[in-house]
């Protein structure tokens, strides 16, 4: 491998907390009945309008405000609780190849969750879902790739949900999937998934820390 492309939440971050309060604040705001955990967990992976247009439903009418309330209180507040995950800090420390990260997250939030947590300096490019067509569309991907001269062969990309692991299909890309994200193995497993990844450890591999990928 020449290149190891990473999702964000779920992947390399646990966000799950600060996505569920801001989305919160905004039902509150907006005077809307509240979300469970559970539910807004579930619907993370397409990007911040599909998210909050999920929470928000069926009230589409309410969408551009709902947008704007949850961008300015996620934004501040999208390091309260957000952490990398065990081991991860290592394994992004110990890369021997390029290394960037492909999310549906708007890009500034991204780098500024990176810039917080002390490794946006590892990754190569950091690509957000309105920085381009939004996964699972391969062309971010792509052009990822094409950036730092690796081909689709070279690359693997490391996700935690079936958008990630349908653009690495599209893209004819290796799909390593993590088993600790926002999506239960089982429903990725279902999805056509394998090779599932049980620690940061399992990582190694595909990040060139080792000689050969087990």
């Amino acid at each position: 491998m020449k290149l190891a492309v990473f999702d964000l939440d779920g992947t390399l971050v646990d966000s799950r907390e600060d996505l569920y309060l801001a989305v919160a604040h905004t039902l509150f705001e907006l005077g809307l009945p509240p979300r469970s955990r559970e539910e807004v967990v579930s619907y993370v992976g397409d990007g911040a309008v599909a998210l909050v247009s999920r929470s928000i439903a069926p009230r589409e009418h309410l969408l551009e405000t709902a947008v704007a309330l949850w961008r300015e209180h996620y934004f501040r507040h999208l390091l309260d609780h957000t952490h990398l995950y065990p081991g991860i800090a290592a394994v992004l420390g110990s890369a021997r190849i390029p290394l960037a990260v492909h999310t549906n997250k708007p890009g500034a939030m991204a780098r500024k969750i990176l810039d917080g947590l002390g490794v946006s300096s590892r990754f190569v490019a950091v690509v957000g879902g309105d920085e381009g067509v939004r996964k699972p569309d391969p062309s971010g991907l792509l052009g990822i790739a094409a950036r730092v001269g690796a081909s689709a062969e070279e690359t693997v990309l490391i996700g935690d949900s079936l958008v990630d692991h349908a653009t690495a299909v599209a893209a004819g890309v290796r799909f390593v999937p993590v088993s600790w994200g926002f999506v239960p193995v089982a429903t990725l497993a279902a999805g056509g998934a394998t090779g599932f990844v049980q620690d940061a450890a399992g990582l190694l591999p595909w990040v060139g820390a080792t000689s050969e990928v087990r």
